[in-house]
C-alpha cells in the first residue's frame, strides 16, 4: 500500500511529508522544492492487543509505545501541481506519473490561501484553497483522459474485431495505474456506458467515467494544512461544506512536537491530544511561543491532523485492517519468542489464506487451516478476517 501525497506547488507538502515520516527533505517557501517523488515510511496508529492479552511484546517490523501499534505504511511526496500540468506546464506530466502507483491520496491544500495557483505568495486570504482543490483533481482526471483517449478509434475496433470486452481493454489500457477490472466495470455501468459502443462515447462520457475512475481507485482525502493560521478557520469551514472527508491540519506543529519528544523536551507521541512538558525552564522564549500555539491547534482539533489523516486513509478509504499473526498460540510468539512479533495492514475481506499468502508463499501452498488465538478455535481458508485478528497459520509446508 502507498498514501500518495499531492497538491499545487508551496501549500506545505513537504512539511507534512517530514512530520509523517521524521524524515528531512528540501522544504522551502517557493515553488518546485520538490522535483523528484519523495519515499519514506509513516505509521498507521491503533491500540496495540498487548494490553488486552497482558503480555509485554516485542515488535519486529512495527513499534508499540505504551499500548500503542505503530505499523507502517508506504508514504510518497510528489512535487506540486500547476494549472495546465496535463499539457506539461510546470513538469506536470511527470509529477501525475508518479502520482498513479498511490493506492489513495492526501491531497495537501494550503487552507491559508496564502498562495496562488502557481505556488507563489500571496497575501493571507487572496489565495482560494476552493479553487485548489477543483484544479488539481481537474489536473489528475484530465491526465487519465489523454491515456483513455489516446487511440480511442483503435479501441473500439478492437472490441469489435477481437469481440473483446469494453472493460478489458480499457483494464489493459489503464493496467500501469492500478486500476481493476472491476473498478472499471462498476464505473461503465454506474453511468450507463457498458452496453454502449465506444464509437457513441462523447467527451463528456469519457470525462466522466476518468472521474469515477478517479474516485475510486485513488480515494482522496483533503488535508486542510496551516490551519493554526488565523486566515484559515473560515476557508475551513467552506472547505468542509464542499468536500467529504477533510481534515485540519499545522503539519509545522506537528515537526516541532516530534522534535522536541525526541530531544526529551516533552512526552508525545504522534496522534495525541496533547504534550507534557518534562522541564518548561529547558524551553527558549521562541519555543514557548509555537507550543501556545501548537496547543491552541491540539484544543480546537483534537490533534495537529497529521496522524489522523493517514489514520484516515488507511481505514475509512482503503478499508484496512490489522492482523497479527503468530507462530505459538499460547505464548503469542514466533519460533524465535518475539511476542506479537508482526501486525499486518490487510484489506478488509482478506482471508486466512489471504493472511498466509502475504506472509510467505510456501505458508499458503501447503496451508491446512488457521487458529483464532482469541478462542483456540480453527477457521478455515475462507475465514474472513477482522481488525485485531491474532491468527497461527498451521500448513504442511514450511517456511521458505
Amino acid at each position: 500500500m502507498i498514501i500518495g501525497v499531492i497538491g499545487k506547488a508551496n501549500v506545505g507538502k513537504s512539511t507534512f511529508f517530514n512530520s509523517a515520516t521524521d524524515l528531512s527533505v528540501p522544504s522551502a517557501n517557493y515553488p518546485f522544492t520538490t522535483i523528484h517523488p519523495n519515499l519514506g515510511i509513516s505509521y498507521v496508529r491503533e491500540k496495540c492487543v498487548c494490553r488486552e492479552f497482558g503480555v509485554q511484546d516485542n515488535p519486529q517490523h512495527s513499534i508499540c509505545i505504551d499500548g500503542n501499534r505503530f505499523v507502517p505504511i508506504k508514504l510518497i511526496d510528489i512535487a506540486g501541481l500547476v494549472p495546465g500540468a496535463h499539457l506539461g506546464k510546470g513538469l506536470g506530466n511527470k509529477f501525475l506519473d508518479d502520482a498513479r502507483q498511490a493506492d489513495a491520496l492526501i491531497h495537501v491544500v494550503d487552507a491559508s490561501g496564502s498562495t496562488d495557483p502557481e505556488g507563489k505568495v500571496v497575501e493571507k486570504s487572496q489565495g482560494d484553497p476552493l479553487f485548489d482543490i477543483k484544479f488539481v483533481e481537474e489536473e489528475f482526471d484530465q491526465w487519465l483522459l489523454s491515456i483513455v483517449n489516446r487511440d480511442w478509434n483503435k479501441t473500439s475496433r478492437e472490441m469489435t474485431n477481437q469481440k473483446l470486452k469494453l472493460e478489458q481493454i480499457l483494464t489493459k489500457r489503464l493496467s500501469g495505474l492500478s486500476v481493476s477490472s472491476d473498478t472499471i466495470s462498476n464505473a461503465l455501468t454506474t453511468i450507463g456506458l457498458i452496453n454502449k459502443n465506444p464509437d457513441e462515447w462523447t467527451q463528456d462520457d469519457l470525462l466522466e467515467f476518468v472521474r469515477l475512475i478517479r474516485k475510486n481507485s485513488k480515494p482522496l482525502l483533503i488535508l486542510a494544512n496551516k490551519a493554526d493560521v488565523s486566515s484559515s478557520q473560515e476557508n475551513i469551514k467552506k472547505i468542509k461544506q464542499q468536500n467529504n472527508i477533510v481534515i485540519p491540519c499545522a503539519s509545522e506543529g506537528e515537526l516541532v512536537l516530534r522534535k522536541g519528544a525526541k530531544k526529551g523536551l516533552w512526552y508525545y507521541l504522534p496522534g495525541d491530544s496533547n504534550f507534557e512538558l518534562k522541564d518548561k525552564d529547558l524551553l527558549n522564549e521562541q519555543q514557548k511561543k509555537a507550543l501556545l500555539i501548537i496547543r491552541s491547534v491540539l484544543d480546537k482539533y483534537g490533534s495537529t491532523g497529521v496522524q489522523e489523516a493517514i489514520n484516515t486513509v488507511c481505514f475509512n478509504l482503503l478499508n484496512l485492517i490489522i492482523v497479527y499473526p503468530v507462530e505459538d498460540e499460547i505464548k503469542l510468539s514466533d519460533k524465535k519468542g518475539n511476542v506479537l512479533p508482526n501486525a499486518l495492514l490487510l484489506r478488509k475481506g482478506s482471508t486466512a489464506k489471504d493472511l498466509a499468502i502475504n506472509i510467505h508463499d510456501d505458508l499458503a501452498k501447503g496451508f491446512m487451516f488457521a487458529i483464532d488465538v482469541r478462542n483456540k478455535q480453527r477457521i478455515g481458508a475462507d475465514y474472513e478476517l477482522k481488525h485485531n485478528d491474532v491468527i497461527k497459520i498451521v500448513s504442511t509446508t514450511s517456511r521458505g
